[in-house]
């Protein structure tokens, strides 16, 4: 196969509709497999994250994570479009708001991209199925690439 074809193979499927939106950009429906209730648990611990569904170009999240009866961390989320890229706007609890912007996006994955921020400077959301995603977080830390991964089962929503 020649070079050319390959390169334009790559091209078209860059700029598929199903690896963006209509436009060519991606949106919030295309994530819109985040949606719904998700848990992990381990022991006493329990994190608990979920999503409303797209609309009008916004997906809203909130997690917490419990130990027991304690609760030791929790965050709001806004996933939105801006200027041609998908915004993850963070809000942890006692800590300051941040923004990660989309670097890929996909029908099965997506991450999100802020290489000022202290840690981490990356989230990554896959699907793994109807009932299953995988949240990420990494960064540098220390000279070192750092991550901690969060294996979600879809739970119903209460």
């Amino acid at each position: 196969m020649s070079r050319f074809v390959i390169l334009l193979a790559a091209t078209l499927a860059l700029h598929h509709p199903a690896a963006a939106g209509a436009q060519g950009v991606p949106t919030v429906t295309q994530v819109g497999w985040m949606a719904g209730c998700w848990e992990q648990s381990a022991g006493a611990r329990l994190i608990e994250e979920q999503w409303m569904r797209p609309r009008a170009g916004l997906m809203l999240g909130v997690s917490r994570t419990v130990v027991g009866d304690s609760l030791r961390e929790y965050e709001q989320v806004a996933l939105f479009e801006r200027a041609g890229r998908l915004v993850y706007a963070a809000t942890p609890a006692r800590q300051a708001p941040a923004e990660f912007e989309s670097i890929a996006v996909s029908d099965s994955a997506v991450t999100f991209e802020n290489p000022a921020h202290d840690f981490p400077q990356r989230v990554i959301y896959r699907r793994r199925g109807t009932d299953s995603l995988l949240a990420r977080v990494e960064g540098m830390r220390g000279g070192q690439l750092r991550g901690s991964d969060y294996p979600y089962r879809r739970v119903p929503c209460s």
